[in-house]
């Protein structure tokens, strides 16, 4: 008796080491990411039939676009005539380059003047700091639609209509991105904060060489949505903007495709070329992207 005892006590060293796993746990695991990888095959089979059909259709000739899809797909003699229309149609370099400009400045003074908001939501103790909060979250809620007339006449008042200050100033003051930068400064620890203030760091110099050095995910994730997102604008620069050398890729494409009626291939053709630039960001920078999101509490 005393020996079955004694072999069923466990010694110190196995009583500090993990109980054993049960075998149906590892079972389930394996269960889940397998559904989870087959859900994310068919969400990227979804996202990427409508992509290639775009594709092919800005490949093919007007004539065989028009047909509809059998006939896209039966016809596998691709084209660059569309693409070449586009570049004969509009002056697709200026575009280019106005969109580059105004996105990577709006990006850049987004960064900046929210992350300085968020700073002052985050660390900062001062009277009506709840309400100024809640304006915040509640600015999120007011679709940027509704402000076109007033932003106009605004700009209007300050005779920046048609220049490039009339597409970035609207679109700097982002909401959305100095709750995301409160959100991840929320989570720095404090204790940074005061060793820099022990060593006679102002706020100036916390906010610039302590909580901004250990933002940079975030700051490439708010960089990168705020490029995407000024790139893709089409409603603001077509109120704002009639010179034809400062129009963006959106408005421009839109002008020379409103000429084309039924010329289906020579309108993907004009999508593809919009989006093709932000492909390449997104691929370049998706883990940047990931990382500052998840990180700024956004997460599920």
């Amino acid at each position: 008796m005393s020996t079955t005892t004694g072999s069923r006590r466990r010694s110190p060293i196995s009583a500090a080491a993990p109980a054993a796993s049960h075998p149906h746990a590892g079972v389930s695991g394996r269960t889940f990411n397998i559904v989870a990888l087959i859900i994310l095959i068919v969400f990227a089979i979804v996202w990427l039939i409508p992509s290639l059909f775009a594709l092919k259709t800005s490949l093919s000739d007007n004539g065989t676009a028009a047909l509809g899809a059998s006939a896209l797909l039966s016809n596998w003699n691709p084209t660059l005539h569309s693409y070449a229309t586009l570049f004969q149609a509009g002056d697709i370099w200026n575009w280019y380059l106005a969109s580059a400009v105004t996105s990577v400045i709006t990006a850049v003074l987004t960064v900046l003047f929210a992350s300085m908001a968020a700073f002052a939501l985050s660390r900062l103790t001062f009277r009506g700091r709840g309400t100024v909060l809640l304006l915040v979250i509640l600015g999120i809620m007011i679709p940027g639609q509704v402000l076109i007339v007033p932003i106009f006449q605004e700009l209007g008042a300050v005779n920046l209509l048609n220049t490039y200050w009339s597409v970035i100033f609207p679109q700097v003051p982002a909401v959305i991105a100095v709750f995301i930068f409160k959100q991840f400064f929320d989570g720095i620890p404090r204790e940074l904060e005061e060793a820099a203030r022990i060593d006679g760091a102002g706020l100036w110099k916390v906010y610039w060489s302590v909580i901004m050095p250990l933002s940079r995910p975030v700051v490439a994730a708010v960089v990168i949505l705020t490029f995407v997102g000024v790139w893709n604008n089409l409603l603001l620069p077509l109120f704002v903007l009639s010179n034809p050398n400062l129009m963006t890729i959106p408005v421009g494409l839109a002008t020379v495709q409103g000429s084309f009626g039924q010329r289906y291939a020579d309108i993907q053709a004009g999508a593809i070329l919009g989006a093709l630039p932000l492909i390449i960001l997104y691929l370049a920078f998706q883990r940047r992207i990931v990382e500052g999101v998840t990180g700024s509490g956004l997460k599920g």
